[in-house]
């Protein structure tokens, strides 16, 4: 409770210093262990600055506290959540008044005042009654629910498809023990989707998750349970959401075999990006000339295929979805800019602007949409995933983690940095490096001319290699674990050709890492 205190006292100073007292702050928190307390701490804290406090009933998707900021035009947001981490994690998340996690500048000036709360003794606290009687602590919930689910409805393309097949469609679906439960439930049911089966045993939340080591849909054993049903159900596909319904991992139906393939965040994020552009143009005759396709640094280079296929902009941002939402909130105060589409290769994507953060609720709904429209074309989800792969060129990414805890793993990770920056590599596997991007350098580097330009992105602790026959491999430090994470990617002629080229460039980039460390 000290150190949720620290943080909050920190943040009310930056908030009082930038005259924002009047505005408020909302509140979230997820099923995590301390997570309600820790977000009564947060708003007692802030209540007895003179900061008047939003906070939710019980637990809510990040998202939805992205979309109550605004709605409730707040100075800033507070989730406590530790997202997709362990049970032993717990975390505190930051927004600003455009919905989306703090960014430049406002994100080193709360970290300055929060680093110069050296004394616990002053940091304040009140009472919860006093500051509901004060007006500072005000309960939200339902009215923030329906705004929300309302939104989301706003983004539905072919109700008409839904309509048709949606008591056909079979779902199964895991909130993994978190906060998805009631708002994916409750979007699919009034839109009209019937036959949706929630895992029992992942139904409740639960912060011990009990049920799974690592409550992370990116991971194959959160699905177990999930696949268990699927089969008995002979579910079309199958979703899952991580504790904070930010991520959304997928598993479709192979109907040809019958079995349920596994969708990595870049390829369930291209699906729906190219589902979204190709249905808009269709129905609306164009896209907007000014409309925006977003990807971080570290996503599928499909994505650019499919901006360059529907004439739109491709624009590519450092990893963090908060960086999609300081492009949102860009394109809203020049007046030049649609966003169409933005995603990362970390199971996270945003469809409309209600939210600046991603979002599994609305990245749910949307998929099971798709699902259902080209169910009425006599397709499956992976038959579109087919020929899209057909149309744009088989794009296959990876990504390779290495764990080095401790102050020795730090300098470690700080080692393969320095090795990689100041010796960048002239080949990787069959493929050569024609140019070495440097984020905390700003520069590209064309290896063969020598030619050094600016990235034209904010610094950051991040190496990318442009290689022959459009393959890539990117190396930053993970933000939140011990980690040092390698991301790579290819081009394949077929799904089999594909596959072989990513496990022979996987092989390649183990083989330096093993060198390096």
């Amino acid at each position: 409770v000290y150190t949720v205190r620290k943080a909050t006292q920190g943040l009310a100073n930056y908030i009082l210093k930038m005259g924002g007292i009047g505005r408020g702050v909302a509140v979230a928190y997820d099923s995590r262990r301390m997570s309600p307390e820790f977000a009564d701490e947060a708003a007692l804290c802030l209540a007895a600055n003179g900061i008047k406090a939003y906070v939710f009933e019980s637990l809510r998707p990040t998202p939805e506290l992205s979309f109550a900021v605004r709605y409730l035009s707040c100075i800033a947001g507070i989730n406590v959540t530790a997202s997709h981490n362990p049970p032993e994690y717990n975390g505190y998340k930051v927004y600003w008044e455009d919905g989306a996690q703090i960014t430049p500048p406002n994100d080193t000036g709360i970290m300055e005042e929060v680093k110069a709360v050296t004394d616990y003794a002053s940091v304040k606290t009140m009472e919860k009654q006093e500051a509901k009687e004060k007006g500072l602590y005000q309960t939200i919930g339902e009215e923030i629910d329906d705004k929300y689910i309302a939104e989301l409805k706003k983004q539905v393309i072919h109700q008409d498809s839904i309509d048709a097949v949606g008591s056909e469609l079979k779902i199964v679906y895991t909130p993994l023990h978190g906060t998805g439960n009631l708002p994916v439930r409750r979007v699919l049911k009034e839109l009209g989707f019937q036959s949706v089966y929630v895992v029992p045993e992942q139904e409740l939340p639960d912060g011990e998750f009990p049920t799974v080591s690592y409550p992370n849909p990116e991971a194959a054993e959160a699905f177990t349970l999930a696949l268990k049903l699927a089969k008995e159900k002979d579910a079309d596909l199958v979703l899952a959401t991580d504790p904070d319904a930010d991520r959304l991992g997928v598993y479709v139906k192979n109907a040809k075999t019958g079995e349920y393939i596994s969708l990595t965040g870049n390829m369930s994020g291209c699906l729906l990006a190219n589902y979204e552009l190709k249905e808009r143009q269709r129905i609306n005759g164009s896209l907007p000339q000014d409309g925006a396709l977003i990807k971080t640094i570290v996503t599928s280079n499909m994505a650019t295929a499919i901006a360059e296929h529907y004439k739109v902009r491709l624009i590519e941002v450092l990893t963090g979805f908060k960086y999609i939402g300081q492009q949102i909130l860009q394109f809203e105060t020049k007046g030049v800019g649609t966003y169409l589409f933005g995603f990362e290769e970390s199971y996270g994507c945003l469809i409309g602007t209600h939210a600046r953060d991603k979002d599994a609720v609305v990245a749910t709904m949307a998929l099971c949409e798709a699902a259902a429209y080209y169910k009425t074309q006599g397709k499956t989800l992976w038959d579109a995933m087919i020929d899209m792969y057909d149309q744009l060129g088989y794009y296959k990414e990876d990504v390779t983690s290495v764990t080095m805890k401790g102050i020795e793993g730090l300098e470690k990770i700080q080692t393969i940095m320095n090795t990689l920056r100041e010796h960048p590599p002239v080949k990787v596997g069959e493929y050569e490096v024609l140019k070495a991007r440097d984020y905390k350098k700003d520069t590209i580097k064309d290896l063969k001319t020598g030619e050094v330009v600016p990235t034209g992105l904010p610094s950051s602790n991040v190496l990318y290699y442009e290689m022959t026959d459009h393959a890539w491999l990117c190396v930053r430090p993970s933000g939140t674990e011990p980690k040092v994470k390698f991301y790579f990617g290819i081009v394949g002629t077929s799904l089999e050709d594909a596959n072989e080229k990513s496990a022979a460039l996987g092989k390649k980039v183990m083989e330096m890492i093993e060198k390096m460390s």
